[in-house]
């Protein structure tokens, strides 16, 4: 059995403590979950054991690995110190090396303390075989991400158009990776994990549209290379809770928790 902690007990956080307490990640069992404001839950009796707000506290509970939920913030505030504890690290929130400096100092933690930086697909799909072109090489990789405008409330893009009046698909962004993991921190994160899977942050292209017409958050993947070729689309469901999001990316989390503990382990 493994001890895992969560970090952030927002959507994704919540999603995948409950599926960690519903026995759904295999030989795993919630440990921790580090919050900023405890106070917030209070009325959370099944969580007091293992909530808490004091990252020492947390990290003194012999976890095995660690979850990050909670943005690019928390990778930098704390990846550095679960590795040092002796845990693994999934990441969540992996725009957040968009920061080369930040992804080198994670890698060395990781290098010097002989742990595991991992990186699900989570709302995206082809990472593997994105990655296993990579050695070929590869070509070009291209992402077109499209999000209903109730998707992006609380972004850049509501800054740029009024969504709620939108009748078409409205480009918000075309550039590179690495930009779009910066402007879109809740948003794009896909962008960084194909482009660290494939072509890198500064090749990889991007178009981000608020799109009326969809109803689901899409992506649109294309590569080619010595591989071959890959054409793709993704239709994720947006969360209710938080539409930026969908509920697959804590079911690919809670699926690499199991395949931790699982003898037979497929689509990596």
């Amino acid at each position: 059995m493994i001890n895992v902690g969560v970090i952030g007990y927002g959507t994704i956080g919540e999603d995948v403590a409950e599926a960690l307490r519903g026995g759904q990640a295999g030989d795993a069992v919630l440990s921790a979950v580090l919050v900023r404001d405890i106070s917030k839950y209070r009325d959370r009796d099944d969580l007091r054991s293992v909530m808490t707000e004091d990252a020492d506290d947390f990290l003194s509970r012999g976890l095995d690995i660690v979850v990050e939920c909670a943005g690019h913030h928390a990778v930098s505030a704390w990846g550095e110190r679960v590795l040092q504890s002796g845990a693994d690290l999934i990441i969540v929130s992996v725009g957040a090396f968009a920061d080369d400096a930040l992804l080198a100092r994670i890698l060395e933690a990781a290098k010097a303390s002989g742990r595991k930086v991992i990186v699900p697909s989570a709302a995206i799909g082809g990472l593997d075989r994105i990655a296993a072109g990579s050695i070929g090489p590869i070509d070009e990789v291209t992402l077109v991400t499209r999000k209903p405008p109730k998707a992006w409330y609380g972004t850049l893009v509501e800054q740029q158009v009024d969504l709620a009046a939108l009748t078409e698909p409205y480009l918000a962004f075309e550039g590179v990776a690495r930009d779009a993991a910066k402007l879109f921190p809740e948003s794009v994160n896909v962008s960084a994990a194909l482009s660290l899977a494939g072509v890198g942050l500064d090749a990889t292209k991007v178009k981000v549209y608020a799109d009326p017409t969809v109803t689901r958050n899409t992506h649109e993947i294309e590569a080619k290379g010595h591989f071959g070729q890959i054409k793709l689309q993704i239709q994720n469901t947006p969360s209710a809770r938080n539409p930026k999001t969908g509920y697959i990316v804590a079911m690919s989390v809670v699926k690499t928790i199991r395949d931790l503990t699982s003898p037979f382990v497929i689509g990596v």
